[in-house]
């Protein structure tokens, strides 16, 4: 059953110094460069003054957090600090005993768990790819294997596997999964209601990655962090780790201009303007500005995630003032209609072909080998919906997609979880019709392209985001 998340306090923009203008500045600047942001948040002096998602999204959906889930995981280690569970100068060694190769070299010994805090573990790329292997059942053993070619704390190099391992030493402490253990300390507290984690084979929380919880939940976490741990009058934080997580503990990079060679504290990034944040794949933000009083929530499905902060440092940031600001009725009014309108259009119907249609309907299309796993589909056309069930590994996937409108139904396309895809299709002439897939709680979309042939078969074309390059024709035969 789902749990009523409890929400942030709301206020005009104008209230707390931030003009409408500016907050249209930035949906400008992010609709120029073709973001595709699904939602946002902007909270100032404690109060939400901006939110919106682009239907088919929803403020309130749940979504992948990818890289910004460290910094929860973070979060749990220093509860468990405090709490005398472990000490960040504790050697990593000492919590697998059993997992560890055959001769643990001396560099391994020195690892520290503050090394996996800060991506200093010593090694020279990230160790997450075979920790994440589904053939590994062992993840913690696969990456302890790894070699450690530079003293830990000497060399920055970004690490997920270091944060799965946190994640571990956690579970092992506590005796209970990394989402169970933050809920009394952190979730309950915040009203983050609902949150999941993805696990590895043998039950533990990913860390680096796999949590999802929705826009006002990244938002308030910003705004705990930005308050330094007190949340409502209490502590929620232990006193000063706030601070130490955010500040620079290593650094990662000498340009300047670049807001990823700003530092790194304890898996939270430092930027430009004094401020910091956690971040996720495909543009997830939690961003904090402390000088300004202000968190920028965001998650969205792009591999541009520059030009994301790029657009608050351009509109948002020179705009916030230290009071509050007239009203002004029209601009705001303008800011709010714009809010309510934010919107992904389905594919518009350009042409029909009910002869086609009748053709296909019904028809089990097998698939050539192809890019997005793919060995079946087939087509059911009614008047205001067709049915697509495509068969992948793991079986069949049925989703109701509506004529130019956007129906939802629930899958497994993806992964083993099941996925709610937001979906569409409209002929866009006489002789090929596109289907849209908008995986809601994901950055994730399918592009399906469909031509009918006059032989029986059918031609289909699947973009993935990220992808974008052009994929190959898969023929589909009846």
């Amino acid at each position: 059953m789902k749990q009523a998340a409890v929400t942030l306090p709301r206020s005009t923009a104008e209230a707390q110094g931030i003009p409408s203008e500016a907050i249209a500045g930035f949906l400008d600047d992010l609709a120029g460069q073709s973001i595709e942001a699904h939602s946002f948040m902007i909270v100032r002096n404690g109060h939400v003054v901006a939110e919106g998602a682009w239907r088919p999204y929803r403020i309130e959906d749940r979504h992948m957090l990818f890289s910004l889930s460290k910094s929860f995981t973070s979060t749990a280690i220093g509860f468990a600090a405090a709490e005398g569970l472990l000490s960040l100068d504790d050697q990593v060694v000492r919590y697998f005993p059993k997992d560890l190769p055959d001769e643990a070299s001396p560099l391994l010994e020195e690892m520290r768990i503050r090394h996996l805090l800060t991506m200093s573990t010593g090694h020279e790329k990230d160790t997450v790819p075979l920790g994440s292997d589904r053939s590994e059942d062992n993840w913690a053993k696969a990456i302890l294997s790894q070699p450690v070619v530079h003293p830990p704390g000497t060399h920055f190099v970004y690490n997920s596997g270091a944060t799965y391992l946190l994640s571990a030493i956690l579970h092992r402490v506590t005796g209970v999964p990394l989402l169970e253990y933050l809920g009394p300390r952190l979730l309950e507290p915040l009203g983050i209601a609902n949150a999941t984690w993805e696990t590895c084979p043998r039950g533990i929380a990913a860390g680096g990655w796999g949590l999802r919880v929705a826009v006002e939940d990244i938002a308030k976490f910003g705004l705990l962090y930005l308050q330094k741990g007190i949340w409502e009058g209490k502590r929620i934080l232990p006193e000063g780790w706030a601070e130490e997580a955010t500040s620079k503990q290593i650094d990662n990079g000498s340009d300047a201009d670049n807001d990823w060679h700003q530092g790194y504290g304890y898996q939270f990034w430092r930027c430009r303007h004094g401020a910091y944040r956690g971040d996720g794949a495909y543009g997830q933000f939690c961003i904090v500005l402390p000088e300004q009083a202000a968190v920028v929530a965001v998650t969205s499905g792009t591999d541009n995630m520059g030009a994301i902060m790029q657009a608050v440092w351009d509109n948002l940031l020179p705009a916030m003032r230290p009071e509050p600001i007239g009203d002004n009725d029209r601009t705001a009014r303008s800011l709010t209609e714009r809010l309510q309108s934010l919107r992904y259009d389905p594919p518009s119907a350009e042409a029909a072909n009910p002869a086609a249609e009748q053709r296909m309907n019904g028809i089990v299309y097998r698939l050539d080998t192809n890019s997005a796993e793919l060995e079946s589909m087939a087509f059911v056309f009614d008047e205001d919906r067709i049915s697509v069930t495509m068969v992948n590994s793991r079986g069949e996937q049925y989703v109701s997609a509506g004529r130019s409108v956007w129906r939802e139904s629930v899958c497994s396309l993806l992964d083993d979880s099941e996925q709610t895809v937001a979906a569409s299709i409209a002929w866009s002439d006489s002789e090929t019709f596109r289907l849209k897939l908008r995986f809601v709680e994901t950055p994730f979309t399918f592009d399906v392209v469909v031509r009918p042939m006059d032989d029986g078969t059918i031609e289909i074309e699947v973009q993935e985001f990220a992808d974008k390059k052009d994929s190959p024709q898969i023929i589909g035969r009846a």
